[in-house]
């Protein structure tokens, strides 16, 4: 499936795209009366998954698993395999109360919130026991599935436009009003479709605005320090989740690495002493995107990810401000390819 509105190319019309978040509905009845979403039977989504059949299961988590579908994009009647629009359904299990919240979470902010750098969410089921989402299909899967393999092909300029395209969506989220804070920004939580267009999942954890949180949710290793620490989480904490990503594309390096010699099993810990100097961010670079870039862009990108790590929530930049960095990284790539 398409993008569903127009792409948003800088950082003036991210501050500008409108936002219905201080409509957004409160309670779980007006989340569910969402009237952008359509809401399928248990029947229509059994019968859209084949059942449910394990041999179409694109993933599967803590919350349930994931199944691959098909509807008629009109009708949005179940259809056969490989025909019409292919979709994404996300099955909950049903004993755990996290678990509803989290689906209810995903309902209250992408039923309302739309950009083409977030995943669309296109319906729900609230029968009975059953809990599920269906999203639109993105086949080119995680952003964590094509990074750190061996013969990855992922390079300089692809992760730079994903990096750029994932910024755009988290400052389209702290541009809303009230603002949204993600919670969860990391490599698995950044969707690919199929010209590698990248858009933010995994809503379940949002939050409006800043607040305190008497416990720490997210993926380890990307959680901001002062979030770990206190429990306070705000749109900066998201700005350090973004950063980790910023280090990984860099590197090609998972965040934490059991595998690595002790003092390089933490990413962050180990790669930021370096990420200051030209001479010193050599250390740091992906071998696999060797020749893919000059260093002074290197080092520009490499320095807006160490002050998105600052340990001080009030020097990270803004993700607007990182979204300019990124566009600038993309249109001195432009102008070289150009020559």
């Amino acid at each position: 499936m398409g993008n569903f509105c127009s792409r948003t190319n800088r950082v003036r019309a991210v501050n500008s795209t409108s936002s219905c978040a201080d409509q957004a509905p409160r309670t779980e009845e007006e989340i569910l009366q969402n009237a952008s979403l359509k809401r399928f039977s248990f029947q229509e989504l059994k019968k859209a998954t084949r059942k449910f059949r394990a041999d179409i299961v694109l993933g599967e988590g803590g919350f349930g698993k994931v199944y691959k579908g098909w509807i008629d994009e009109h009708s949005m009647a179940a259809t056969k395999p490989g025909s019409r629009t292919t979709i994404a359904v996300k099955m909950l299990k049903q004993d755990s109360l996290q678990g509803h919240n989290e689906w209810l979470a995903e309902i209250k902010f992408l039923g309302h919130l739309h950009h083409p750098n977030l995943i669309k969410l296109i319906g729900f089921c609230f029968e009975n026991e059953h809990r599920l989402l269906v999203y639109e299909f993105m086949p080119g899967g995680s952003l964590n599935n094509h990074v750190f393999r061996r013969d990855s092909r992922f390079g300089w300029s692809l992760r730079m436009k994903v990096c750029l395209d994932a910024a755009k969506g988290l400052a389209f989220l702290h541009n809303a009003s009230p603002e949204v804070i993600h919670r969860n920004v990391g490599t698995s939580d950044i969707l690919l479709d199929s010209n590698y267009n990248a858009k933010l999942s995994d809503f379940g954890l949002a939050r409006y605005e800043s607040h305190m949180s008497t416990r720490v949710m997210g993926t380890y290793g990307y959680a901001a320090p002062e979030y770990v620490a206190t429990g306070h989480l705000s749109t900066k904490s998201d700005v350090y989740g973004f950063g980790v990503v910023l280090l990984e594309m860099l590197s090609g390096r998972r965040v934490i690495d059991r595998s690595r010699p002790s003092g390089e099993q933490n990413l962050v810990q180990w790669a930021k002493p370096y990420l200051s100097r030209k001479r010193k961010i050599v250390r740091v670079m992906d071998a696999q995107m060797e020749g893919q870039y000059s260093w002074d862009i290197a080092l520009k990108v490499a320095k807006v990810t160490l002050k998105c790590l600052s340990p001080e929530p009030r020097t990270r930049p803004t993700m607007n401000e990182v979204v300019a960095t990124l566009e600038q990284v993309q249109d001195s790539r432009i102008r070289l390819i150009d020559r």
